[in-house]
């Protein structure tokens, strides 16, 4: 403690040095914008100045932060998702190709590809210059490439399609990068999971909406795929607003944070000037005379940050970043195929023991000129299940000068001597309503039915992972969790291969273990890096990831195309694999966390804070010492 120096008469108001330091606080003018139940808003009594300790996290605004980013990134998420939800619909929609799947896995690769190398020039841009700023640029980025996009599709044009998918990528993923950093900016200590696992869950409700929307949108008869696409061009003009409004509300308490830093510091200084007054008078006991500069009562500028800084994350970090691969592998490349599968599997599935009566007739519509039942090899009449597409002619033939052609055909002609469903473009009015009526009436049907059934993972996501982080919070166990969850997606995808069950089970499941896992992953990364670190790690992270997503679904493609065009049961086995190998990286976190301290199984809290802001009494600023410990 510091000896009390004897009174004077020198002045008739107190010298700050003559103050008690815990006297030492700055008046909290705006402290209606200040949250005083965070546990980081609190004044150390032994430093004794409020100000500086101030944070982003003491502001009750961060609560609006949250709500901007969580709108932002459910409109990112909506228009990243279209593809995967309309995936039957493009098929028929764009011109016949033997090579679909090749092209639209490609739509995630072109997604993919740029983001192997920007989440790390994106990352240390953000340690840079700042979370809020580059989230708008990155959102302005988003809106360009959805629209891009769109008008791909508009013009049926795979490069440009491709090209769309690139910019969006350019900026989607950076995104992700920046409000990670946003969130860890603005909440702290306990609340850091709570806020993420808000974000996640919000932000997965705009894929549970496009998967809901979308096919409706494309399958009315005023709609159709490029105006499934457009809606999400539009959201995305939504996120630039949003990270326009993060980012003066961020600029709006940096302002106030650097004020009473400044103004808190200057008394500070003011005090501890003359206490060197006081020391040269009246000598600390046991101590010698110690000259200190205001330069060393000032916060240090933080380090520079590059992309070299890598080289110092830990083995802990780097198996973090490749179970992220594997097991987002199974998660993020599945829900982009989830609705081929579900059809082949279980909404659409062929009626290969069923043909026409008439194998060159029309199956049903206004083309149909006799009654064409659907027939067994027995000559008996076919019972379609309800799972099963209605029967196709084998071969069709039709121009524009048939007198009962209307001019709502897409083509002047239709001549197929070996008709294929890729064939069947039920957007076109020759097939939707004059030949095969019945067969894209229940396509349609199905493949909002798959897209309801696609949605669960995410809907379980949306609901738990607000309770599974505050949960996660508080039990810590972080890498067991991870590998639990590899566990469930492992026996999710070979019940979706071997077992011939309902797949709302094995949906449920994948939401589960996606929840799960998502709770754990995220919050996990600033826990093996140091403080300064964290925004390029979330960029290095999120690129090793993209390399996984870029590469697995032209790995399904491949897959699909050797399987005969059939997801089931090769592809599923791809996915499990993904699984499997996220169960033994998790074992080996596991046992490498253990050694190095169990940073990842530990419990959330606010030690780390209370570290940087012990409080008591017996705290000495010339000696940097609190209770004769010096300050780490």
């Amino acid at each position: 403690m510091l000896e009390k120096r004897p009174k004077t008469r020198r002045n008739s108001s107190p010298s700050p040095a003559s103050m008690d330091i815990d006297e030492l606080v700055i008046d909290d003018h705006d402290n209606e914008s200040i949250d005083y139940d965070s546990p980081l808003t609190s004044t150390p009594r032994g430093f004794g100045v409020s100000n500086p300790l101030l944070k982003k996290s003491s502001f009750r605004s961060r609560w609006l932060v949250l709500v901007l980013c969580c709108t932002l990134m459910s409109a990112n998420y909506y228009a990243y998702d279209i593809p995967s939800a309309l995936h039957q619909q493009i098929q028929t929609y764009m011109p016949p190709s033997p090579n679909f799947e090749t092209k639209f896995n490609l739509l995630y690769t072109a997604y993919s590809f740029p983001n192997t190398i920007l989440p790390l020039f994106g990352g240390n841009t953000v340690d840079k210059y700042g979370a809020p700023k580059c989230q708008t640029i990155f959102a302005i980025a988003v809106f360009v490439g959805s629209s891009l996009l769109s008008f791909g599709v508009s013009s049926q044009s795979w490069s440009a399609m491709y090209f769309g998918r690139f910019v969006f990528g350019l900026g989607a993923e950076s995104l992700s990068v920046a409000q990670s950093t946003v969130l860890s900016e603005w909440f702290e200590g306990k609340e850091v999971a709570f806020a993420m696992g808000i974000a996640l869950s919000v932000s997965r409700l705009g894929s549970i909406w496009n998967n809901l929307v979308s096919p409706k949108v494309a399958n009315a008869k005023n709609g159709g795929v490029e105006a499934a696409f457009w809606l999400g061009a539009m959201l995305t003009s939504i996120s630039v607003v949003m990270g326009c409004c993060i980012m003066l509300v961020d600029r709006r308490a940096t302002k106030k944070i650097k004020k009473r830093r400044g103004d808190g510091m200057e008394s500070l200084t003011a005090a501890l000037l003359e206490l060197s007054v006081v020391e040269s008078e009246f000598p600390l006991a046991g101590g010698s005379s110690r000259n200190i500069s205001a330069s060393e009562l000032e916060a240090g500028e933080s380090e520079s940050v590059h992309i070299s800084d890598i080289r110092k994350f830990g083995l802990l970090f780097w198996l973090l970043s490749l179970s992220c691969v594997v097991v987002y592998g199974c998660v993020l490349p599945f829900n982009n195929v989830a609705s081929g599968i579900l059809l082949e599997r279980d909404f659409f599935t062929s009626s290969p023991n069923c043909h026409l009566k008439y194998h060159d007739q029309c199956a049903d519509g206004y083309l149909q000129n006799l009654s064409n039942p659907a027939l067994d090899s027995d000559g008996s009449a076919c019972t379609i299940a309800p799972s099963q597409s209605p029967v196709l002619p084998n071969s069709v033939n039709f121009t524009k000068s048939d007198s009962n052609a209307t001019t709502a055909w897409d083509k002047p002609t239709y001549f197929y001597s070996d008709l294929q469903p890729s064939n069947v473009h039920c957007g076109d009015d020759f097939w939707f309503a004059g030949c095969t009526m019945n067969y894209c009436a229940k396509e349609h049907s199905a493949t909002e039915k798959a897209g309801k059934v696609m949605s669960i993972p995410y809907l379980i996501s949306s609901v738990s992972s607000p309770l599974l982080g505050h949960m996660i919070d508080k039990v810590g166990r972080r890498a067991v969790i991870a590998t639990v969850a590899s566990t469930i997606l492992l026996l999710v995808h070979l019940s979706l291969a071997l077992l011939d069950c309902s797949p709302v089970g094995p949906m449920v499941g994948q939401g589960i273990a996606y929840s799960l896992y998502a709770a754990v992953l995220w919050p996990s990364v600033p826990l093996t890096v140091s403080k300064q670190f964290i925004g390029t790690a979330f960029g290095v992270i999120t690129s090793i990831q993209n390399m996984g997503l870029a590469l697995f679904p032209l790995a399904i493609a491949t897959i699909y195309n050797s399987s005969g065009n059939n997801y089931i049961p090769n592809v599923e086995f791809f996915f499990a694999s993904c699984a499997a190998s996220g169960v033994v990286i998790g074992i080996l976190m596991i046992r490498v966390d253990k050694k190095t301290g169990g940073r990842l199984n530990s419990i959330s809290s606010t030690r780390s804070e209370e570290s940087d802001f012990r409080r008591t009494d017996d705290f000495d600023p010339l000696n940097d010492e609190v209770d004769g410990r010096p300050i780490s």
